[in-house]
């Protein structure tokens, strides 16, 4: 039988330990959250009762720390060539790395970020690289399985790293740690950056790139957004799967796509009263 972990990225409003109860009220196997809020570079610290509570109802709920995925904060970029936001970046990464740690968690979500044009490819990706180093270096995690950083791939707008799954394993290759970095793919992103994920062939082709560039053993997680903007936009527009440029083949080819079993498939889409009813969609797709 398969293992479909299946979820959102749920609100986490009045504390992150409402999370797992938010995701189980919409018949979620999997979710994420936001470790902090995601638009500043600061937040209060946890409260020593907050984590409890958070260890106690995600037992409770029933879920094991491999399908939870949180996300780090949208303001983070450490390719940034602004030094104060680079090492504010660095500092907020450090801060959610140590708050996914504390809350008994084996992955934190980030994208990449960019030099905004002012260094080549190469030189960005290592870049981004130091900064993750550095990060992985400042926390401490001495858990069988330590926590791993994420990156997610992106829709190429402007000068954004992680269009292709090449520019995620130069990153790689760069660190001094690989072994704690992984990889999701989202959707959205990955057809905004010209893949063409619209069926099986094309699904198929996508995970080829990821297989021959960053290993599936890196693959840590999917986010599942259909797209606003057409193939090759460099558009970041979600839109409910099904409504958008992707389609539903697109992502029938996905659910059934058995490499995929257990990892935590995360739907970001617009409309967060539909959440339930987009897990069903999804679920019957799989079969």
């Amino acid at each position: 039988m398969r293992t479909i972990a299946l979820g959102a990225h749920v609100s986490a409003a009045g504390g992150v330990n409402n999370a797992p109860t938010n995701a189980k009220q919409i018949g979620a196997t999997a979710f994420a959250l936001f470790t902090r809020n995601q638009r500043r570079w600061q937040s209060p610290p946890y409260a020593p009762e907050t984590v409890t509570a958070f260890h106690t109802t995600l037992e409770a709920s029933g879920y094991s720390r491999d399908v939870v995925l949180p996300h780090a904060g949208y303001l983070i970029n450490l390719g940034s060539p602004d030094e104060e936001v680079r090492e504010k970046s660095i500092g907020g990464l450090t801060d959610e790395l140590s708050r996914t740690i504390a809350l008994g968690l084996g992955m934190l979500n980030f994208h990449p970020g960019t030099s905004k044009g002012e260094l080549d490819e190469k030189a960005t990706c290592r870049r981004i690289a130091q900064g993750i180093d550095r990060v992985l270096q400042d926390v401490r995690d001495d858990r069988e399985r330590p926590a791993l950083l994420v990156l997610e791939n992106t829709a190429g707008q402007g000068s954004n790293m992680g269009a292709t799954f090449q520019q995620l394993a130069m990153i790689i290759e760069a660190s001094t740690h690989p072994d704690r970095l992984a990889v999701c793919v989202d959707t959205c992103h990955a057809f905004a950056a010209g893949f063409d994920i619209r069926s099986e062939e094309g699904w198929n082709s996508l995970m080829d790139g990821v297989i021959a560039t960053v290993g599936l053993q890196k693959l840590a997680g999917i986010h599942l957004n259909d797209s606003l903007g057409g193939l090759g936009s460099h558009k970041d527009r979600h839109q409910p799967i099904g409504k958008g440029e992707i389609g539903i083949e697109g992502f029938k080819a996905i659910m059934q796509d058995q490499r995929l079993d257990g990892l935590p498939l995360i739907l970001e889409t617009p409309e967060e009263d539909n959440w339930a009813q987009e897990i069903e969609l999804l679920r019957s797709l799989a079969e």
